[in-house]
């Protein structure tokens, strides 16, 4: 698997992740994942965490691309993971949404747990639902809109958070969930001509006074262009 390089150096790698692979396994995964294919050319990445996740700093979903960044020991990973615990991580994204989203700007504010009626999904909960069962933790998202098409959205998306599936699980929240989101949108979506994804990508992060980016991959630029 072809996996550009962003970055490097003695603590840390960079890299630009493809859609459709795993960061690292979970669960019942069986398939080669992301750190499997990294740690075969980049072997020192296993002095870092424990595995299977070794050196991952954060995640991103299955079908989201974009930048990622992994520690090649364990002060780098500690510290890396201090930054994003501490919020101070800039984290930017970029993503097509279903339907005009009139305001220029936004901000969605939630907790964020488990669906109690879809276990693979994200649930947004009001500070007053208390009564929800299990872990909900509070997440961030703001939203910047870049242009309207006739049915769609494209936005730039600041998180001050990194809970799971957050962004999909805001905008959905909000009625205007990610196009190609199979999980989080609607189901009688129609379905963009080349895209088999959500329209999700990790354009870029700044952390420790250094940013690195990833241009929107070309999957995602032909859709863009077939909407124009």
């Amino acid at each position: 698997m072809k996996i550009d390089l962003i970055y490097q150096d003695k603590n840390l790698l960079v890299v630009n992740k493809p859609p459709g692979i795993t960061v690292f396994p979970e669960g019942k995964e069986t398939d080669k994942t992301l750190i499997d294919y990294l740690i075969l050319k980049y072997p020192e990445l296993k002095q870092a965490g424990i595995a299977p996740r070794y050196g991952i700093i954060h995640r991103l979903d299955k079908d989201t691309s974009g930048v990622l960044l992994i520690a090649k020991n364990n002060n780098s990973l500690d510290f890396f993971q201090k930054q994003f615990k501490d919020r101070r991580v800039y984290k930017e994204y970029i993503a097509l949404c279903q339907g005009i989203i009139s305001e220029k700007q936004g901000k969605i504010e939630t907790l964020i747990g488990r669906s109690p009626k879809d276990r693979r999904k994200q649930k947004a909960f009001s500070p007053y639902e208390i009564k929800q069962k299990g872990t909900l933790r509070s997440a961030i998202t703001n939203y910047e809109v870049l242009q309207n098409f006739q049915n769609y959205t494209l936005i730039k998306v600041i998180v001050k958070t990194g809970r799971k599936h957050q962004i999909r699980c805001h905008m959905a929240h909000i009625n205007h969930p990610l196009v190609g989101d199979k999980l989080y949108g609607f189901r009688d979506a129609l379905e963009l001509k080349g895209l088999t994804r959500q329209f999700l990508h990790a354009k870029s992060i700044k952390v420790n006074n250094h940013i690195f980016s990833a241009e929107l991959p070309d999957d995602l630029k032909k859709v863009i262009d077939n909407i124009k």
